[in-house]
């Protein structure tokens, strides 16, 4: 197995996507290439030891930036890393692509450069969401901001098989993102997908609401790129000012002090279940080939956690499967 690494994205850069990748490879024992300047990745490697036949270097000069426009960026820099890694990956040079570089940017490139799976729709932006019982996938996260149900479903079919076959879980529960509970609340779109879902074979749980989401009361959380991105920033928004409120109490006098050393390891626990890092990235679904986007501020730990989660994801063979899904749909129909 061979995995791609988009080595100058990120908001670190090649020294933390470089020592990511070499710990994947000494851990791992997968096939790593490198791209990006090729000066740069090999100073970095340098500082490790590994079995060199299992590194490559593939030059690529140029970066995608995140406030350049994705679809331009990808169609003007054509030497980026990340353009070069994904039409690596869609030549078969790798088995799978990893990137903590523009998520719109790395979206463009599946859908341009890899191409999306036959049947598929549209392809959903999918984020692995911290909750009291683990993690939930949600998706849409921001991709597709106006949807149709057959849209949604196809989310919802792709989000389940890969909680399946990658995530472990068995017969992952389907919550859709919707303001009540009711089977008759919501939009039309929501109306209408839950008919869809609720007929399906899927593990259909019914409507959630936004509270929900953090209790883990779905395994996946299906809805439309506008309302799954708000939902997203708003958990990340609520999760910072609760963190800054606690530090601040915790900091008032010496009493507070003490008790906050005291609880500092229950705290510390506490910080890592919510730990992105702990999964590296998020999968890109509905694209012919595997390609994850670990978060931008990933550092190496992540890095090795993205590529063990892109591993599972192709000897999984979680495109395949869905592949296999989509022709029976599409037959059907």
């Amino acid at each position: 197995m061979k995995i791609i690494v988009d080595a100058m994205g990120g908001d670190l850069g090649p020294l933390e996507m470089v020592k990511g990748s070499i710990e994947a490879v000494n851990e791992l024992n997968t096939n790593i290439i490198l791209v990006g300047n090729e000066d740069i990745i090999r100073d970095e490697l340098k500082k490790y030891t590994y079995p060199e036949d299992k590194v490559e270097i593939l030059n690529a000069d140029d970066i995608i930036t995140n406030d350049e426009d994705p679809s331009l960026a990808i169609r003007r820099k054509k030497n980026s890393s990340m353009v070069v890694g994904a039409k690596a990956l869609a030549d078969g040079l790798g088995d799978g692509f990893l990137s903590a570089g523009s998520t719109g940017a790395l979206l463009a490139s599946g859908i341009f450069i890899v191409k999306r799976i036959e049947g598929i729709h549209r392809s959903p932006l999918s984020v692995l969401y911290p909750t009291l019982k683990g993690f939930s996938l949600l998706l849409d996260a921001g991709a597709n901001v106006d949807c149709k149900p057959e849209y949604l479903y196809q989310f919802a079919l792709m989000g389940s098989i890969y909680m399946e076959k990658v995530m472990g879980i068995t017969k992952p529960t389907i919550g859709l993102l919707n303001i009540g509970t009711e089977k008759g609340k919501g939009n039309i779109l929501t109306k209408d997908t839950y008919a869809i879902l609720e007929e399906s074979k899927l593990n259909f749980i019914g409507n959630i609401e936004g509270r929900d989401l953090p209790a883990g009361k779905a395994d996946v959380i299906v809805t439309d790129g506008f309302a799954g991105n708000i939902a997203l920033k708003l958990t990340e928004g609520m999760a910072i000012s609760t963190f800054s409120l606690l530090k601040e109490e915790l900091m008032k006098n010496t009493r507070t002090k003490l008790g906050a050393a005291i609880l500092k390891p229950e705290f510390k626990n506490m910080k890592n279940r919510l730990d992105y890092r702990e999964y590296g990235g998020a999968p890109l679904l509905g694209i012919k080939k595997p390609i994850v986007k670990a978060h931008g501020s990933s550092d190496a730990y992540a890095i090795k956690n993205g590529i063990k989660q892109l591993v599972k994801f192709i000897e999984n063979d979680v495109i395949k499967i869905i592949e296999a899904n989509i022709h029976i749909e599409n037959n059907n129909d």
